[in-house]
């Protein structure tokens, strides 16, 4: 062995150990003969992933790992704000209204579409007669849909309406009788 190479070598008593198990005991040497000098040994210092703020709190970073500090979907936050807010009902009810197509289907969204939704009852418009019975006959199901897609008890029955003649009504009053007719002679 040449002088650099026995400088290298372990100790004698320490020569048997090898890898981590040579590290941990040469470090335990070192604490013990610092205690031995009066340093306070032991405390190390503080690992990079947290850092020291004001009073005794600790800041963690957040890694690698998924956190609420991470940029969340805006669909998240969303439906956080609008739970928080007791938004929930509302927006489930403007769900039935925009997810319309989705929920019935293309076929049915094509024929009839949903006009009003007041305590539980949706109105749903249908584009003739023929397609109003249909969607009575098929009612439960669509029903069913609406609970699987926004959540049940938002509609509770479906009132379905079929083409409606021209009205002549202007506003919330009316005036019972024939309405406009041919009144000049």
């Amino acid at each position: 062995m040449t002088d650099d190479e026995d400088h290298l070598a372990p100790p004698a008593h320490l020569e048997g150990l090898k890898g981590m198990d040579l590290v941990r005991r040469t470090l335990e040497e070192a604490r013990g003969a610092a205690r031995q000098q009066g340093k306070n040994v032991g405390r190390g210092r503080p690992s990079p992933g947290t850092r020291r703020v004001a009073g005794n709190s600790r800041r963690r970073w957040s890694g690698p790992g998924p956190d609420h500090r991470d940029p969340q979907l805006l669909g998240a936050l969303t439906s956080d704000v609008a739970k928080s807010r007791g938004w929930s009902a509302r927006v489930a009810e403007g769900a039935v209204f925009g997810r319309w197509r989705a929920v019935v289907g293309d076929q049915i969204a094509a024929h009839a579409s949903p006009t009003a939704l007041h305590e539980g009852v949706l109105t749903v418009a249908a584009e003739s007669t023929a397609w109003a019975t249909q969607l009575r006959m098929v009612q439960s199901q669509i029903l069913a849909k609406i609970a699987a897609a926004v959540g049940d008890g938002v509609v509770t029955s479906l009132k379905i309406t079929g083409p409606v003649g021209p009205s002549w009504k202007k506003g919330p009053r009316n005036v019972p009788g024939r309405g406009p007719r041919d009144t000049y002679g």
